[in-house]
């Protein structure tokens, strides 16, 4: 399905295709999965747990890959070994490496390699090439170690960027220095649109759920908020369910809870806590939220020239669904513009004095 639709990332969100049928839930369920695991008290127990031999141990301790897994050390990289995914997602989980950044960070090298702005001079001679299984594998235990080549990809796209330079920048696909979770911006306007506006640049979960369908605009039609909009509109009417479905997703956030158990905070809020606390209240703690966290970026030198996606995104896929689908660059500056105004922004994306002490976080 995500080939399909063009939303499962290729070699470093530049390719379409991709023979995804070898990295699926079902062939690591029919292959090598031992079990599944899950959180206390939690019944949906959705942490695969893998265990095979050959060619190397891997140990059931750190469970197994889950999608954003499967992609970023698989089809991002270019490799179609589920094996070798399931080694890097032990290797990453037994050094404390988040996969996302490791994959998107690592997907990035191999096309400085294949462009020739890295050599096997400064890779220590790695053949870190797309659907290179072995090289992905060795550059993770170099990350952990901070040896090698793995001390400058232990630093990020962001930073590795910036000192590769000749043009790496455009193809480096993160957002306020964190690499892009593994859901395409060209399918889901909405996603990109999260990376571009929220706090954490480029957080998948941020504004995965846009509201978009009857079941998620029936919870906020308190807000005014009636009915859903075509996905591709990114205007007037589209604005207000991103700004409200953001609000909710830092509010979930705030009470750590699973956003797979669908859990609704205005039900479960009252009955945990004993607060009585409505929709719209939640939705003034989300805006205080990323307000605050707004002010906090702009003290740390961020500025509304950070609010940016990486330029592959306003290109096409090489091929595959999205081969002439680019994301449209003016359609997305309107909505930030107008998401600015909602937020209380200025044109620069700071905060308004009378919105801080709208907020009482003056």
């Amino acid at each position: 399905m995500m080939v399909k639709t063009g939303n499962l990332p290729v070699r470093n969100f530049r390719d379409g295709l991709f023979p995804a049928e070898k990295i699926t839930g079902v062939v690591i369920k029919d292959t090598i999965r031992i079990g599944m695991e899950g959180c206390y008290a939690c019944p949906i127990r959705c942490k695969k747990v893998v265990q095979f031999d050959e060619p190397y141990p891997c140990d059931p301790a750190y469970g197994g890959p889950e999608y954003e897994t499967l992609a970023s050390l698989g089809s991002n990289c270019g490799i179609d070994d589920i094996k070798a995914i399931c080694k890097g997602n032990e290797r990453c989980g037994a050094n404390s490496l988040d996969t996302i950044s490791t994959g998107a960070t690592i997907a990035f090298a191999m096309e400085c390699f294949e462009k020739g702005l890295l050599t096997t001079r400064d890779t220590g001679g790695i053949d870190l090439r797309f659907g290179n299984a072995d090289a992905m594998l060795q550059v993770i235990t170099l990350i952990a170690r901070r040896e090698g080549i793995g001390d400058t990809l232990a630093e990020g796209t962001a930073r590795m960027f910036k000192k590769i330079g000749r043009g790496s920048e455009a193809f480096a696909m993160q957002t306020k220095g964190l690499e892009a979770g593994m859901h395409e911006p060209r399918l889901r306007l909405h996603l990109g649109f999260g990376w571009i506006v929220g706090p954490t640049g480029a957080d998948h979960m941020f504004s995965l759920m846009d509201m978009n369908s009857d079941m998620g605009i029936g919870s906020l039609r308190s807000l005014g908020i009636l009915q859903t909009v075509p996905p591709d509109d990114m205007g007037p009417r589209r604005v207000p369910i991103l700004k409200a479905s953001h609000c909710r997703a830092v509010v979930t956030d705030s009470l750590c809870t699973c956003m797979l158990a669908g859990v609704n905070a205005v039900d479960v809020l009252p009955a945990v806590t004993g607060w009585d606390m409505s929709i719209s209240e939640q939705m003034v703690v989300g805006e205080r939220i990323l307000t605050t966290a707004r002010l906090f970026n702009i003290k740390q030198g961020l500025t509304g020239a950070d609010d940016v996606l990486p330029e592959r995104y306003y290109q096409p896929k090489t091929d595959g669904a999205l081969s002439d689908k680019p994301l449209n660059r003016e359609k997305m500056e309107k909505a930030k513009s107008y998401y600015y105004t909602l937020m209380g922004w200025d044109a620069n994306g700071v905060p308004l004095p009378e919105k801080v002490e709208e907020l009482y976080i003056e």
